[in-house]
């Protein structure tokens, strides 16, 4: 513990230029070693899966040319693995520090004006899944509030593929990352993306809406890790005094937007289920349950109107 302590005292850059002395000779085993020093002592969970990712990432190469060729010099990466690795001490995410993120399969791109989609919002995929699996096939229309990056439009249009959707965002930059997402996917000319507050001017009828709002109390927000804190928009963190802000809003709208029968589906912070399964019924959904994420943890709201 004292030796990380006093590490962590160094100027980063002193630290790197002690831990990192990489060279284009340098094999990747050996930018292996290195890093996952360097980011042990930092305080990085996992810290050897987090250089062999950030040297993958830099270096260009799958995890499978690293495993089969350990011994592979760097080369002209060596200067982009020592960068990468330097942000990485910093506490940005490797997912920023090359601007994409796998979600649902699918590789999207993010900016920092997007949240970093996460494995549990996937969750919500998965409910969706689950409520309307006998409309798997059907002309659905989907709506998506606080679009971001556009992942889970992307993951539901590719699973309902003869849905079409309807993404809002209040940022217009963040609209522009979930239109280049669409694009990429070949998805666009099943969306509509647009720039607005929650439901302002739009017109039913929904078979699904979802939402990953934002849901953390504005005095837990100096709490997060600084992977969130620091470099996920605080717009799609900060859920307002007692975190239920966008719930109060987009519960009550959402009812004249909901074909019936549909499904609202919301992901929700820890220690939130009852407040937000109160907050729904009082809103009028009369049928609601709630869907665990990977880690056994209650993490998406499905409620609907009977």
């Amino acid at each position: 513990m004292r030796v990380r302590q006093e590490v962590q005292t160094l100027p980063r850059s002193s630290c790197l230029t002690k831990r990192l002395a990489l060279e284009p000779c340098s094999t990747r085993s050996e930018a292996l070693a290195s890093l996952t020093e360097t980011f042990r002592l930092r305080g990085i969970e996992n810290p050897g899966r987090e250089a062999r990712l950030t040297i993958c990432a830099a270096a260009g190469v799958s995890q499978v040319v690293f495993i089969a060729a350990p011994q592979g010099p760097l080369g002209s990466a060596a200067s982009t693995v020592q960068e990468f690795a330097r942000r990485r001490v910093g506490g940005e995410p490797l997912s920023r520090i090359v601007g994409k993120r796998e979600f649902w399969g699918l590789s999207l791109a993010i900016s920092p004006h997007v949240l970093d989609p996460r494995p549990e919002t996937e969750t919500i995929v998965e409910a969706a899944i689950g409520s309307l699996r006998d409309r798997r096939d059907k002309p659905l229309r989907i709506l998506d509030l606080g679009v971001g990056s556009g992942a889970l439009l992307c993951a539901l249009l590719t699973e309902f593929a003869s849905a079409r959707g309807v993404g809002v965002d209040i940022s217009a930059d963040a609209a522009m990352v979930a239109l280049g997402n669409l694009d990429a996917r070949g998805l666009s000319d099943r969306a509509e993306i647009r720039v607005g507050d929650w439901t302002t001017d739009l017109e039913g009828s929904f078979d699904l809406i979802v939402s990953n709002p934002p849901y953390i109390p504005t005095a837990d927000l100096p709490e997060l890790p600084r992977e969130v804190r620091d470099f996920d928009p605080c717009v799609a963190l900060d859920g307002g005094f007692d975190g239920l802000a966008a719930y109060q809003r987009i519960m009550p709208e959402s009812r004249s937007l909901l074909a019936r029968p549909g499904w609202l589906l919301a992901e929700f912070g820890a220690r939130q289920t009852a407040d937000v399964t109160v907050v729904a019924k009082q809103c009028g959904f009369n049928d609601t349950m709630t869907y665990k994420d990977l880690s056994g943890l209650d993490r998406v709201l499905a409620a609907r109107l009977l």
